[in-house]
């Protein structure tokens, strides 16, 4: 087995600049060995606690048994299918489970506003979902895009400062962070529109100040401009934006969209990649403000580790906007709707349901965020404001002058996880401490990671 500098020699040498981050001084990163349930082994066998689930992806635990079985037994089976040629039953059975987890359940449940678009006029509002298959985030949201732009024939798309949709050239068009866009613009379409994101519980003036009524209307005012200049052909949003910060806009928020898009004969397209299947106490973060969507883009813990993403949308708006296959689809990829993929996603689902982990994910959020609003400053050195849903949290730490103490939130995360504790910075400056645990972590645990972060941000000195 290689030791750690071994591997990140290799690395150095082989791997591309610019992917993985090595810090000269070996504090970053661990090279991983092997996970199990809520944690992390490394190759010299120190064991770690994991907040960040891998970014979400091990929502019902590392390794899941069920999971892996499913996978290794359907590796067995049939390791490779033909993508839109010749299909396989996995496939069709994950479609219709997730038409029946997003819009049949939302139409049986009466838990969200459903869509009164004019787009497809004279239909009704259909009570099932269709699904195109991809690998990875950033496609589904391309096909939500390509989706959009057939069924309205409008390529404009309002988007959100901060937003973070993935880095394919179609999704970096949507992506607000110049870190990500800038080297790119040259060869970009740049057919989005960026407006203010709404963050209640931001971190203002080193207090939590709520997104207020003016906030909103001026907000909706840049929309309707856009909807009037522009031709815009849907909304994309992230319920929450995760990578931007965890950034919780008010519960207005999603509803208004709905409302714009239904005015102007546009489509509501939610990001759900990270906040999906249980994230927020909710299956989906839409359903916190009762607001449907017209496509929805689902991934990282869809299948607990194998890439495999979905873009589900609702049947009628899909059956209008795609033409029936002559035989050549016309959007495709060779590993479309892969059976090891589908057959964990079918399991984790199983798991999640079965194990009522959406309504554990909901309490032990409440647990987090009132042991993470237990500690105080104790010192002068930084100020901190927390904030969440469910097992999705975030701690913004600030200077005592208001900026973001960027540079204090990396050394804290590097000292936590030499203390055995993986957490990652995000946001734009990344000066917010996020918390995106395994679903099956316990309350212990949870406190156990609370008392460290604690502990290092009262001990924290400028160096």
């Amino acid at each position: 087995m290689m030791t750690t500098r071994q591997t990140l020699g290799l690395l150095g040498a082989y791997e591309s600049r610019n992917v993985t981050f090595i810090e000269a001084d070996g504090s970053w990163p661990v090279v991983w060995e092997r996970a199990s349930g809520v944690h992390v082994w490394d190759v010299d066998g120190k064991k770690y606690l994991d907040l960040t689930a891998a970014f979400g992806v091990a929502a019902t635990g590392h390794a899941n048994p069920r999971v892996v079985r499913a996978g290794q037994c359907q590796m067995a089976r049939l390791l490779h299918a033909m993508g839109d040629v010749h299909p396989h039953a996995l496939k069709a059975r994950l479609g219709r489970e997730l038409s029946r987890i997003t819009f049949e359940r939302w139409v049986d449940e009466s838990k969200v506003q459903s869509p009164k678009s004019k787009v497809n006029a004279g239909r009704a509002w259909a009570v099932t979902g269709k699904t195109i298959f991809c690998n990875s985030g950033f496609e589904a949201v391309e096909a939500a895009l390509k989706t959009a732009l057939l069924a309205t024939g409008k390529p404009g798309v309002v988007a959100f400062e901060g937003a973070y949709h993935g880095v394919g050239y179609g999704a970096l068009n949507v992506t607000q962070r110049a870190h990500f866009r800038s080297p790119f613009r040259r060869q970009l379409r740049e057919f989005g529109h960026f407006v203010p994101f709404p963050k209640a519980g931001r971190a203002s003036r080193l207090a939590s100040v709520p997104a207020d009524a003016a906030a909103m209307e001026a907000i909706e005012s840049q929309v309707r401009r856009l909807f009037r200049r522009e031709g815009i052909g849907a909304i994309l949003v992230e319920p929450i934006q995760v990578r931007g910060g965890i950034n919780i806009p008010p519960p207005e928020f999603l509803p208004m969209l709905r409302r714009l898009c239904d005015e102007h004969d546009a489509l509501l397209i939610l990001d759900e990649i990270y906040t999906g299947f249980g994230r927020t106490g909710r299956w989906f973060a839409c359903e916190h403000s009762g607001t449907a969507p017209d496509l929805i883009c689902l991934g990282k813990a869809l299948t607990g580790g194998f890439p495999l993403s979905a873009c589900v949308g609702r049947a009628d708006l899909m059956d209008a906007a795609w033409p029936s296959s002559s035989g050549e689809a016309i959007h495709t990829s060779t590993f479309l709707g892969h059976p090891v993929g589908c057959a964990m996603a079918l399991a984790q689902m199983e798991e999640i349901e079965g194990r009522k982990l959406v309504q554990r994910s909901a309490e032990l959020g409440g647990f987090l965020r009132s042991t993470l609003s237990y500690f105080r400053p104790r010192t002068s050195h930084l100020a901190w404001v927390s904030r969440g849903l469910g097992l999705l949290a975030g701690v913004e730490v600030r200077l005592p002058d208001g900026s973001p103490a960027t540079g204090a939130v990396l050394q804290i995360v590097k000292a936590l996880l030499r203390r055995g504790f993986i957490l990652l910075p995000e946001g734009e400056h990344s000066n917010v401490i996020g918390f995106t645990p395994p679903l099956t972590i316990s309350q212990s645990q949870l406190r156990e990671a609370v008392n460290a972060l604690g502990e290092e941000l009262d001990g924290w000195r400028v160096t």
